[in-house]
């Protein structure tokens, strides 16, 4: 089979399109042929080996699974033998961690959920990871209540373009914050108002909000605080102030900071699991939640979608196609 590889850290110039064995499955297990898999801020990390403690998991050296790529849409082939809950030809979407950007993956069971059906699988690859962050920081963390104001700093992210809509749905009073290009795009997720960051800066504004969950971490952790309500509510999604050592200090700072303030500060990660991923499945189907893709990128041409996961500033999810 085709899959894209890296035998070691680097940039996108590195990886490379390769013919690999096929994966073999156990009894728990499923053999999917992908479709499209979705590319996230994580296959970045996962790529560059940045930072630097991640490689205590992944390998010190090199990677120790060379198939880049972290979720996918596909149609299942073979199922092992304790799988009762799934049979050939069901079409299927999860996140597996690593191993996505090939025409075959091995993927766990308990972690698949069948495709949304008004979706394709270009659309349903956007989904997995990128959602589930945003329902566990919008319903677990950031407690998102009907009436809320809420504010999303990265409403245009892969991670915000849910958490838009699903504070929308919610019965929150949403605040978006995005650049020129995407104000438009917030507003049709339901966003009631947008801040053009190139224009004005969100942590001056005068109102006040319940809830801030904060993607791209452009402003520091005291200046974001200043717009909370006193008993408001900070979600530390992302933190594109990453070095190349440190990779949790501005998480470290806001957990050490919450017990001496009025407001809740919590750092987050979300983990993919079966209960999530199906109430994601739900909201699609019933329209409460679309996915938005900024480009579809052939399998040849991973390395130029990796350079503009990397380079930031998506509108909504880079999808690789992998199968018609």
């Amino acid at each position: 089979m085709r899959a894209i590889t890296q035998d070691r850290y680097g940039q996108p110039d590195i990886l490379r399109l390769q013919d690999v064995s096929e994966p073999k499955i156990g009894d728990t297990d499923l053999l999917v042929r992908v479709h499209a898999a979705g590319l996230n801020a994580a296959d970045g990390h996962m790529l560059t080996g940045v930072p630097m403690p991640l490689r205590l998991v992944t390998g010190l050296r090199r990677p120790r699974e060379p198939i880049l790529g972290t979720e996918l849409s596909g149609v299942v082939e073979a199922v092992g033998s304790a799988v009762t809950d799934f049979a050939v030809g069901d079409e299927v979407i999860t996140e597996i961690g690593r191993g996505s950007l090939a025409e075959v993956a091995r993927v766990e069971a308990k972690l698949a959920v069948r495709k949304p059906r008004n979706l394709t699988h270009q659309q349903a690859a956007a989904l997995p990871l990128a959602s589930i962050t945003a329902l566990k920081a919008v319903r677990d963390v950031g407690k998102v209540e009907s009436g809320q104001h809420v504010l999303i700093n990265g409403a245009s992210s892969g991670v915000g373009i849910y958490a838009v809509q699903m504070a929308v749905a919610r019965g929150a009073k949403v605040t978006g914050v995005c650049s020129t290009k995407n104000v438009e795009m917030v507003r049709s997720l339901g966003g009631h108002h947008v801040i053009d960051y190139t224009t004005d800066d969100f942590t001056q504004t005068s109102e006040r909000f319940d809830v801030l969950i904060d993607i791209v971490s452009s402003r520091s952790l005291e200046s974001s605080r200043q717009v909370l309500t006193d008993n408001g509510r900070f979600v530390m999604v992302g933190d594109m102030t990453m070095g190349k050592w440190l990779g949790v200090g501005r998480q470290f700072r806001t957990v050490m900071k919450d017990p001496f303030v009025s407001q809740s500060l919590k750092p987050m990660l979300a983990k993919t699991n079966r209960a999530d991923l199906e109430a994601i499945v739900d909201m699609v189907e019933a329209g409460t939640v679309r996915p938005v893709i900024d480009h579809v990128y052939p399998l040849e041409e991973t390395a130029a979608a990796m350079r503009q996961v990397l380079g930031g500033h998506t509108r909504g999810k880079i999808v690789v196609e992998i199968a018609k």
